[in-house]
């Protein structure tokens, strides 16, 4: 990894204990464990610090630069795969232990031009996670029908001026052809959105709508956490760190959902489907984290059980 961009993990040891915590009976968790967003290998590298000799790490990554870091683990108990989480379910059914998932995008990612995730420099507008496949960003707007455009921004960025910067975009291909870089996506939205919240740039919720939808996050999000319901053990522990809203409400709810029994109305004597999960709480980085890393400041971990049914 280049040192110019270096990555400070969050919640690092809050999400480790809240993995490898005891069982309920006070026994060591032990068993096959797995990070399914490596990133940088914060968590990852802490995790095998405290596994046993007889535990397994297995790690997941679209990112060929994440894949890259993970090779300097010389560690038997740790393998690396270059998917995505939504292949959790190619794991065998109940064999895992615990499952933490990291959410967030990391700060080499963000901080290096090339791969067009930040609005704070020149760059290809690229953005996708894995580079060696999939649609870029710029590729996509250059076709895209202003609806579709506005689409994602609202839905995916939660953007209110989401209309007015979709027809800029297609405005700015008809007169001077599409854009190509980071800083004319970002001047373009700085030019048609007129109000934002104080301390937060014209063009946040756009790159965030763009990157989300490229990536299809959110649907590889649902995918994955579904997975977790038939690769854990009962009594593994699923734990998610997400970094904005939509990734924490599709959290949220899936939480609960499966934190209650479900009963049929058609058969109202029939015993209830057993919940399959038990939540155990949600927590926030301290002030003296977001102190230190200001990038810390919108994580949310939620921390559940898998339970027996």
């Amino acid at each position: 990894m280049d040192s110019t961009w270096q990555h400070t993990t969050v919640l690092l040891n809050e999400a480790v204990d809240a993995l490898l915590a005891p069982q309920d009976s006070g026994a060591p968790r032990s068993g096959t464990f797995v990070d399914a967003t490596f990133g940088r290998g914060g968590h990852s590298r802490l995790i095998l610090a405290r596994l046993a000799p007889g535990d397994r790490l297995v790690a997941f990554d679209k990112d060929p630069e994440a894949i890259a870091e993970a090779a300097r683990i010389a560690d038997p108990r740790f393998s690396i795969r270059h998917a995505g989480f939504r292949e959790l379910g190619q794991l065998p059914p109940a064999s895992v232990a615990g499952v933490l998932m990291d959410l967030g995008i990391s700060s080499p990612q963000i901080d290096n031009p090339a791969r067009g995730f930040s609005f704070r420099g020149e760059g290809p507008l690229d953005m996708r996670m894995d580079t060696t496949r999939g649609e870029t960003v710029a590729s996509w707007l250059a076709h895209a029908e202003a609806a579709q455009i506005a689409e994602v921004i609202r839905d995916y960025g939660e953007e209110r001026f989401a209309v007015p910067i979709a027809k800029a975009i297609v405005a700015r291909r008809q007169e001077r052809g599409p854009l190509a870089t980071t800083a004319e996506l970002a001047e373009l939205v700085a030019r048609t959105v007129k109000t934002r919240e104080p301390g937060q740039d014209p063009a946040t919720r756009t790159f965030q709508a763009l990157r989300i939808f490229i990536n299809a996050e959110l649907e590889e999000l649902q995918a994955a956490l579904e997975a977790t319901l038939d690769i854990l053990q009962p009594g593994g522990r699923l734990v998610v760190i997400s970094f904005h809203s939509l990734e924490d409400r599709i959290v949220k709810q899936f939480i609960a959902t499966h934190s209650r029994e479900v009963f049929d109305r058609r058969a109202p004597f029939a015993q209830p489907r057993p919940m399959k999960l038990r939540a155990l709480g949600r927590s926030r980085p301290s002030a003296a984290e977001v102190a230190a890393n200001p990038r810390s400041r919108s994580a949310i971990m939620r921390v559940a059980l898998r339970t027996e049914a």
